[in-house]
């Protein structure tokens, strides 16, 4: 068949050329072809079948597409000539659902601050991150108080083991002081001892003076030992409570650090503020998705409300006004959108043309032959009553 896609294609390049402004018939050429062989004309023959074949298909298809236009653009007339407080509804209802739509979108656009992970996990926990988040609180409060506490009671215990330093440095000098007054009351003696037995003189006075003042001296040292030992006593067992003391807010201490981990651990985070603010960006996610499933049932009713109302106004295909939301709402749009289809009206009327005139022009073609040969005329009208455009393709 290669001869014959030539001369086709020499076809197609006339008919792609033909001027429709001037309605000129497509004229097949027959120059080169030997009718009398039976295999060229059976193919000739075959292909101007097969063009009325395809014409009479793109034909099929483009009326189907004339016709919509041409519905879509008497749809157009019967809302545009709605009264005013009927197509006051139906913009009502269009502009709830463009609303819902750009509803949507927003959801669909936005950045969550929230992973799909977190928000799963918080949401398993839902019911118990108000109390988990309390206790947190409570806990890390009480940590704080803690580290007071123990900071405080290390401060007391330091002042604690400095006093006892400063009572057993005085002590130790009561102690020096007492020798020394010892000392220099026997010393005194032995000197009056001398001047008395050595000298002959009257030294009692001396006696009785150095015996009193070492007696006065010896009595405020003990005294003053006594209090600071006494002192010494009592501080010894305060630091004995300050150890206990401070061992039992230790074990608090390890018990709120340990219990706090566990709760970090359990929520899924480093710290309460940080569950807080996942907690607060959880419920504005939560509120988030509840808003879009409330918008998604809502546009769903919208479309059906709309469907319903252009259907009782006479439009015959009220779904596909669905998406031309803004020509419904603006007259502009509404214009542009009708300019739109005409130019397609026109485009598919001029190509429908076409294509009659195509399967035209090869009828004629098949019916010019079979008169030129008419020895071959029922042959050939036995070819066109056989021909199955199904199985040609």
């Amino acid at each position: 068949m290669g001869f014959f896609k030539d001369l086709f294609k020499k076809a197609s390049r006339a008919v792609s050329s033909f001027d429709e402004s001037e309605n000129e018939d497509i004229v097949y050429d027959r120059e080169g072809i030997d009718f009398h062989d039976q295999q060229q004309r059976t193919r000739y023959i075959a292909e101007c079948l097969e063009q009325i074949a395809e014409g009479s298909r793109e034909m099929d298809m483009l009326k189907g597409e004339y016709e919509k236009v041409t519905s879509y653009l008497k749809d157009m007339e019967e809302i545009e000539a709605l009264p005013d407080a009927q197509r006051a509804e139906v913009n009502s209802v269009a502009r709830k659902l463009l609303s819902y739509e750009n509803d949507i979108e927003k959801f669909r656009t936005r950045k969550s601050p929230l992973t799909d992970e977190q928000f799963a996990s918080l949401r398993r926990r839902e019911n118990e991150i108000e109390g988990g988040l309390a206790s947190i609180r409570e806990n890390e409060r009480m940590a704080v108080l803690i580290k007071k506490d123990l900071k405080r009671l290390d401060g007391e215990r330091k002042a604690v083991a400095f006093r006892k330093s400063e009572l057993k440095d005085s002590m130790e000098n009561l102690r020096g002081m007492a020798v020394i007054f010892t000392a220099a009351a026997a010393g005194l003696m032995v000197i009056l001892a001398v001047m008395q037995f050595a000298f002959d003189m009257n030294v009692y006075i001396g006696y009785f003076l150095c015996i009193a003042t070492a007696a006065v001296a010896i009595t405020v040292v003990c005294v003053r030992y006594i209090d600071a030992d006494k002192e010494l006593g009592r501080a010894s067992g305060n630091m004995g409570k300050l150890i206990q003391l401070q061992n039992t807010v230790k074990i608090r201490y390890v018990n709120n650090r340990n219990l706090l981990s566990y709760l970090y651990i359990k929520y899924e985070c480093k710290n309460g503020q940080e569950l807080e603010q996942l907690w607060g960006m959880y419920k504005q996610e939560a509120e988030d998705r509840r808003q879009f499933n409330e918008n998604t049932a809502g546009l769903h009713q919208a479309k059906e409300d709309l469907i319903r109302l252009l259907a009782r106004y006479h439009v015959t295909s009220p779904a596909r006004w669905i998406d031309q939301l803004a020509a419904l709402l603006d007259k502009r749009e509404m214009v542009e959108l009708r300019h739109g289809l005409i130019l397609r009206r026109q485009a598919l009327r001029e190509q429908i043309d076409y294509n009659e005139t195509r399967a035209r022009s090869a009828k004629d073609e098949i019916t010019g032959v079979a008169k030129a040969y008419p020895m071959y005329a029922e042959e050939i009208l036995e070819m066109t009553e056989k021909f199955d455009p199904e199985n040609e393709l």
